[in-house]
């Protein structure tokens, strides 16, 4: 059991990066994401647990942190995600803002005492979410009320943390994102890129193939997939940008 971290002091050690990025799966990389912080010239670093690259004992010395997705579960018996969930606790402490991407925002949900569960309904693909219209969801989701965003989750968090504030939903799922402090959880992946989702599809799971018979108005076919990909990839990225440059104006100084 790996020790808690909650409570480090700040002055450990110096920043010395601008952004650390938890990558559980080999399939599952940074994404868009990758390319946004590029873009700014950020310093970040990336370690892959299933690649077999130890995650850092702490985050002191990043002034933010990303979490990513993947095809393990939130409640898997999994040391690197009780590490994760350490870490998401010591970036509270340390006032470290963290973004979490489906899985990612499953284990900020953990971290913090809420459950995660399987869904009667899963759903993969692009389908619209509900942006709720409060000042929070509009700092964070921008002014779109029913953006198309991409979708590939079995489960959710099906309650939120003490604290934390509801942003969207959609019918299949309640909680599609949320805000706790100056983290944000999403249960959907605004990193996709076409390139992902075609990895995906490569290689989509013994799950996916029986889920798009049985769930036809929220689990998509390759083929409806990849054309709905055309129509809104520019939308995902321009959404992507409100939510990075929100998360970027919270990054510790």
């Amino acid at each position: 059991m790996l020790p808690s971290i909650v409570g480090m002091p700040s002055d450990v050690s110096p920043i010395t990066h601008d952004v650390l990025v938890l990558q559980h799966t080999l399939e599952d990389n940074p994404g868009y994401l990758g390319q946004w912080l590029d873009a700014r010239q950020a310093r970040w670093q990336v370690f892959c647990a299933e690649a077999g690259q130890a995650y850092p004992a702490s985050v002191a010395p990043y002034r933010a942190l990303a979490v990513l997705g993947g095809e393990w579960g939130a409640n898997d018996d999994r040391p690197s995600l009780r590490h994760v969930e350490a870490l998401i606790r010591e970036a509270d402490a340390l006032g470290v803002p963290v973004i979490g991407h489906c899985l990612g925002g499953q284990l900020i949900a953990r971290a913090f005492g809420a459950r995660v569960a399987r869904l009667p309904q899963p759903e993969v693909g692009w389908l619209p979410i509900a942006v709720r219209d409060t000042p929070a969801a509009r700092d964070w989701l921008g002014d779109a009320r029913l953006p198309t965003v991409y979708q590939w989750h079995y489960d959710s968090f099906v309650e939120l943390p003490a604290g934390a504030e509801l942003l969207a939903g959609s019918p299949a799922c309640a909680h599609q994102a949320f805000a706790l402090g100056r983290h944000l959880a999403m249960q959907f992946h605004i990193e996709i890129t076409p390139q992902k989702i075609r990895t995906w599809l490569g290689d989509p799971g013994p799950v996916y193939p029986d889920a798009v018979g049985r769930h036809p108005d929220t689990v998509q076919s390759p083929e409806v997939m990849l054309a709905a990909t055309d129509r809104h990839q520019a939308g995902s990225e321009a959404l992507a940008e409100v939510i990075y440059a929100t998360w970027r104006r919270r990054w510790r100084i």
